[in-house]
């Protein structure tokens, strides 16, 4: 199982989504999951609407890509924005050496990213249990808002149908961790298995001592 961090590797919510957070989880080990949108007609890192001194995109993917030695940076990209998909496309060709995926596109979009270059998952929740399609997309981002609706069957299910899966980590919705932590024990060194959490090192020392 991989471990990605939410929004970089941060211990204070001001750091998220900042360089610091980013050298933080990538000098660790960890791959990231972080906000992709438009700008003055750029791509930025920002979750919610951009003020203006946002990290660039090229700027992450260089930091990112500055980390790689054997093993790929996996980066989980979230699309906050329609109609970037070209100009993103563009800028990871530069770094083939990283591991990107995409999600949380518009269901629109999605169609449009479902025909690129790109590995996109589809999302699934308690709110969207049927991923839309989940045949054509490589992976499924697995979350649950409010308690954890799936169980192991879930899990195995889409591995499977050969789906990678990214699991949401209780705590990114204000829960305990230990929640979901016990239930992916079963696939710790499962390969198409990522985990994303706020708490990467935690994370490490819990599925270590499992």
């Amino acid at each position: 199982m991989k471990i990605l961090s939410h929004r970089g590797y941060w211990h204070d919510p001001s750091e998220k989504n900042t360089e610091l957070a980013f050298r933080r989880s990538f000098s660790l080990g960890f791959g990231t999951e972080t906000d992709i949108r438009d700008s003055n007609g750029d791509l930025v890192i920002s979750h919610d609407m951009p003020r203006g001194d946002e990290m660039r995109l090229d700027e992450f993917l260089a930091l990112a890509a500055s980390y790689c030695d054997s093993t790929p940076i996996t980066l989980a990209l979230n699309i906050k924005s329609d109609g970037l998909l070209d100009v993103l496309e563009t800028a990871l060709q530069r770094y083939p050496q990283l591991d990107p995926f995409v999600f949380d596109m518009s269901i629109p979009d999605s169609r449009a990213y479902l025909n690129s270059s790109l590995p996109v998952y589809m999302r699934m929740s308690e709110e969207e249990p049927v991923a839309a399609w989940l045949s054509k997309a490589e992976g499924v981002w697995l979350d649950a808002f409010s308690s954890v609706w799936y169980d192991a069957g879930v899990i195995n299910d889409l591995l499977a149908k050969n789906k990678q899966i990214c699991i949401v980590s209780p705590e990114l919705h204000g829960r305990d961790a230990m929640d979901l932590w016990p239930l992916l024990e079963a696939f710790k060194h499962h390969h198409a298995v990522t985990l994303c959490t706020d708490i990467p090192e935690a994370a490490v020392d819990f599925f270590a001592g499992t």
